[in-house]
């Protein structure tokens, strides 16, 4: 089996990491892919020669699945590019409304996810909810979250990790994922709740992440911190959020995305209403009695290696119908 996965971006830091570990935990399992970086998804000239060059990679490669990992451009590209069946992964932003993308560029790039997902041999999102989101075909879709490299995040203890970061052992620190888009990611909301909680716990410290920390550091900040805070306007399934599982690191979240399902039976972490004093009250009980989760026990469905056998039998299924079996 041969796959070509189409990824935004250049392959660098942390630009779609997830879909890049995707791809690896792939080959671990015997799959021939071969990755090909969407340089440019927004200047019409660019466009025209990635298209062009991607063309030019599917006759070179010859593969099985020409899998995009995003909707908007990237999905409408590959349908556009070949005949091969083709699957796309929705993933959030391609589907979900959300502020930080100027209206129209937001209009032109949820249209083209919609109509890619016609020409789609396999459509797959990562949560329920962003399934609902697709005008079509909806009985089509492979739901399918994001899966997480259980090796490297793991649980730690606290103080190693803190000690590595040259933190304060004694500080309470609530961490947040602000990546490259704050105001879709809840900033400024989650901002006022750790002020609301500061004034019945005392001194509390929020922590950013802004997609400069190298991601092989990321779990040394989930072992370090006391709390996830997710403030998601719109999420499709926050890798973070599962990651914080990993590391049996509590998370305190809106409800957005499959926030309430990955969270169901973990303890201690809390789902609560998009509300300033709900999120807050959530934050002060994980805060109040800091432990550890249970979360690692509850995601181990989410695993790279059993999220990759179902990709592969989902790639088997599309050519399956390819050849008519």
């Amino acid at each position: 089996m041969r796959i070509l996965a189409v990824i935004p971006g250049n392959g660098e830091g942390s630009s779609f990491i997830f879909a890049r570990r995707q791809v690896e935990s792939l080959a671990k399992l015997g799959i021939e892919v071969s990755i090909f970086h969407l340089r440019s998804r927004t200047n019409p000239r660019l466009v025209l020669n990635e298209w062009i060059r991607l063309r030019r990679a599917i006759t070179e490669f010859s593969p099985d699945v020409v899998h995009a990992h995003y909707g908007t451009m990237t999905g409408f590209l590959c349908v556009l590019a070949t005949s091969r069946p083709v699957a796309i992964t929705f993933r959030g932003s391609d589907l979900n409304p959300g502020p930080g993308i100027g209206f129209l560029r937001s209009c032109i790039g949820h249209f083209l996810s919609q109509l890619s997902a016609l020409r789609a041999g396999l459509i797959c999102c990562t949560s329920p909810q962003l399934r609902d989101r697709l005008w079509w075909r909806k009985l089509n879709v492979v739901v399918v979250p994001t899966g997480v490299n259980l090796d490297l995040f793991r649980p730690m203890p606290k103080e190693i990790a803190r000690r590595a970061l040259g933190w304060d052992i004694n500080e309470r620190v609530v961490l947040f994922n602000a990546g490259g888009n704050p105001a879709i990611k809840g900033l400024s909301f989650a901002h006022q709740a750790v002020e609301a909680a500061k004034r019945s716990l005392g001194s509390i410290r929020l922590v950013q992440l802004n997609g400069e920390v190298a991601p092989e550091n990321i779990p040394l900040f989930l072992n370090a911190a006391d709390c996830l805070l997710i403030a998601s306007i719109s999420e499709g399934s926050p890798n973070i959020l599962k990651e914080a599982m990993a590391c049996n690191l509590p998370v305190a979240s809106v409800d957005v995305g499959d926030a309430a399902e990955r969270l169901r039976g973990v303890f201690p972490s809390r789902v609560a209403p998009r509300s300033s004093a709900a999120l807050t009250q959530a934050i002060v009980e994980i805060l109040t009695e800091p432990r550890r989760s249970n979360g690692r026990e509850m995601i181990l469905e989410c695993s790279e290696a059993n999220i990759s056998l179902r990709m592969k039998k989902a790639y088997a299924s599309v050519g399956q119908r390819q050849r008519g079996i």
